[in-house]
């Protein structure tokens, strides 16, 4: 897996001197990261705090890629799991960050920010309102990962003091595989013609999922990350009046929330037979609202319901005013704050 110091007459200190601004880069992108969560911002990893990195996880869920949405609910029901999850995580972009910054097993930390940009995609690439702006940046950290990878870092590095300290470390597979050092040109160009086929793949079939524009025309994609869309299930009435129904958030922005400001029960006949109003909504007690999840949660805002992206709960209406209802068909009709109106049939029977 090895040669010399010379690869055909390419001192392979000059790789190390073209890529150093993107190691340098890459280590100070999952530097960032670790280090906002366990000093600069530690509220990320405190599970009583809103920047509480669960909320983050819960958003993935409307459209995590490979159906994972039951991977990421069963972590959110089960804290212990949760919780180790994200401080390995963190601490994986923490120590990997600094490894390429000083040059320290550079390889080994190149992988693992190129593993890192792969479940950030699974999770997060269909986020991004503007540009795809974590699908940009899971594509781009990949790709830079292997380059990482390829190159290692022979200059201006421990990994480069080490190889120059101890000469008989570029003779050793071990190093020159976790660590830096010279490889043999058919293994380097081997490995760099199998990482492009990967980042290929990679890159124009994501980008073809979340927006075509490769074979087919351009699209917002399977899940909108900047139009709310609820999806209302399960409804029950009763002859009172009482409605009970299940929502759920299932697209739009992770950055705001929506807000449900009025709802309605219509006849078969298109007549409102009851009004929840926004203050009527904002009344609700905490009891009627039964989250799936403890983290972005559907609550009572001062205009009516709170309903953030990914929120999924149970919501059970008081009839307003005294109610007898004949079985038929009815309506149930959510109107947000962005003038949409979204429909679920109720049938009482006898």
């Amino acid at each position: 897996m090895y040669n010399t110091w010379k690869l055909d007459h390419l001192d392979w200190r000059i790789i190390g001197w073209i890529i150093l601004s993107i190691r340098f880069v890459q280590g100070w992108i999952f530097w960032g990261g670790g280090s906002r969560r366990f000093i600069y911002d530690p509220h990320k990893l405190d599970p009583y705090a809103s920047q509480w990195m669960a909320n983050k996880i819960q958003s993935a869920m409307p459209g995590a890629l490979f159906d994972l949405t039951p991977v990421v609910s069963y972590l959110l029901h089960h804290f212990v799991f949760l919780y180790f999850a994200i401080i390995v995580f963190s601490l994986i972009e923490l120590l990997s960050g600094l490894a390429l910054i000083f040059g320290f097993f550079t390889r080994t930390a190149a992988i693992f920010t190129v593993m890192i940009s792969f479940v950030l995609m699974l999770l997060f690439g269909w986020q991004g309102s503007t540009c795809l702006d974590e699908w940009t940046m899971a594509v781009s950290n990949l790709s830079m990962g292997l380059t990482l990878f390829l190159a290692g870092s022979p200059v201006y590095s421990i990994d480069g003091w080490l190889m120059k300290r101890y000469p008989g470390l570029v003779h050793k597979s071990w190093f020159l595989l976790f660590n830096s050092g010279p490889w043999k040109l058919t293994t380097l160009w081997r490995t760099a013609i199998l990482f492009f086929i990967v980042t290929l793949i990679f890159t124009v079939g994501t980008y073809d999922y979340y927006r075509g524009a490769v074979w087919s025309r351009y699209r917002a994609g399977p899940v909108s990350a900047d139009v709310f869309h609820l999806s209302l299930s399960d409804g029950q009435l009763d002859s009172k009046g009482a409605v009970k129904f299940k929502l759920n958030v299932d697209a739009g922005p992770s950055a705001v929330p929506n807000y449900i400001v009025r709802i309605e029960l219509l006849d078969a006949t298109k007549n409102i037979v009851e009004t929840w109003s926004a203050t009527q909504l904002h009344q609700l007690d905490t009891a009627t609202i039964q989250n799936s999840y403890q983290y972005n949660k559907v609550g009572v805002g001062m205009y009516g319901l709170i309903a953030p992206e990914s929120a999924k709960a149970e919501i059970s209406l008081a009839p307003v005013n005294p109610l007898q209802l004949l079985p038929a068909n009815y309506t149930l009709q959510l109107y947000t704050v962005d003038g949409k109106r979204w429909d679920l049939a109720l049938t009482l029977k006898d």
